[in-house]
C-alpha cells in the first residue's frame, strides 16, 4: 500500500522509507536504512521521537545556507549523527519557490519546474552534497535521511540517482518519486503553500500552486534527460561529477541490497 511507506508525523512532510524496491539481477533494496523527507523545522515531540527511533547516523541536508537559516531543523535530544550540508547556496530558493517568481500560470509553472530540474545536475552545491551522500551510504549498516525543503525536488533527484545505481527499475524509481503527491497532510501543505506564495509573490492561483507544490513525471524525466544529454550517460555523470565509479557503485550495491 502507498501509505505504508510513510511514517506517521504531524509536522515533518513526506517522511518515508525509500528502500524495498526490487533490483536488476535479483534482490531488493534494504529497508530500515534509507529515509527521505522535507525539513524538520516545525517538528514537535512526537515527530522527534519518530526520528529518534530511526537511529540515524547521517542526515544529508540538500538545502542552502539561507534555507537552513529560515527553517532550522530540530533534532532529537542527544542526537549525535552527522549532518552533511553545503556551506553556500544549493538552489537559491527551494526549486518550487524559485519557479514561482514572476506572475505565472499553471502551464508556465510546469515549464519552469521542468527547466529547473534540467538545470539541477549542474548546480555545484547540490553536486557537492551528492558526492558525500553516496560516499557515506557505502557503510550500509548506518541509517541515513536525505532531505531538502519539501523533500521532493533535490531529494527526488538524489533518491532517483541512488535507485539507478542500485539497479531499481526506472518505473519503480519514478513510482517512489511520485509518492510525494500522496503524502499524508498533502492538502494541508498545499494550503500553506498557497498562503506563503500568495503573500510573497501575489497573483498565484490554486492550480499553479498545485503544480509548484507537487511532483510530475516530466520534472524528473527532465533531470534524467539533462544528465544524459550533458554527459552521455547517467554513469558518466556519476563518475565524472559525483566520484561514483564502478567500484563505488558495486560498494553501494553490496551495502544496500539484500540478495
Amino acid at each position: 500500500m502507498i501509505r505504508d511507506r510513510f511514517l506517521p508525523t504531524n509536522a515533518i512532510h513526506n517522511l518515508r522509507d525509500y528502500g524495498g524496491y526490487a533490483v536488476a539481477g535479483g534482490g531488493k533494496v534494504k529497508t530500515g536504512l534509507l529515509f527521505r523527507s522535507g525539513h524538520h523545522a516545525e517538528a514537535g515531540e512526537h515527530d522527534l521521537a519518530t526520528v529518534e527511533a530511526l537511529d540515524l547516523r547521517y542526515v544529508i541536508d540538500l538545502r542552502g545556507d539561507s534555507e537552513r537559516e529560515r527553517h532550522t531543523c530540530k533534532r532529537p535530544e542527544g542526537f549525535d549523527g552527522e549532518v552533511i550540508y553545503f556551506s553556500g547556496e544549493t538552489a537559491g530558493l527551494a526549486p518550487h519557490l524559485e519557479a514561482a517568481q514572476g506572475n505565472v500560470d499553471a502551464a508556465n509553472a510546469h515549464q519552469a519546474m521542468v527547466d529547473l530540474y534540467g538545470a539541477l545536475p549542474d548546480r555545484e552545491g547540490v553536486n557537492w552534497v551528492l558526492k558525500r551522500y553516496f560516499s557515506v551510504l557505502t557503510e550500509g549498516e548506518s541509517a541515513s535521511l536525505v532531505h531538502c525543503a519539501a523533500g521532493k525536488d533535490r531529494t527526488g533527484i538524489a533518491v532517483d540517482l541512488l535507485h539507478h545505481i542500485l539497479g531499481v527499475h526506472p518505473d519503480d524509481a519514478m513510482e517512489d518519486y511520485l509518492l510525494t503527491n500522496h503524502s499524508p497532510r498533502n492538502e494541508e501543505r498545499i494550503r500553506h503553500g498557497m498562503e506563503l506564495m500568495g503573500d510573497k509573490y501575489g497573483g498565484i492561483d490554486e492550480a499553479t500552486v498545485r503544480v509548484l507544490m507537487g511532483v510530475d513525471a516530466e520534472f524528473l524525466e527532465a533531470a534524467r534527460r539533462s544528465v544524459k544529454e550533458r554527459f552521455g550517460s547517467t554513469e558518466a555523470y556519476l563518475e565524472q561529477v559525483l566520484d561514483v565509479d564502478a567500484a563505488k557503485r558495486e560498494a553501494l550495491k553490496a551495502a544496500l541490497v539484500d540478495v
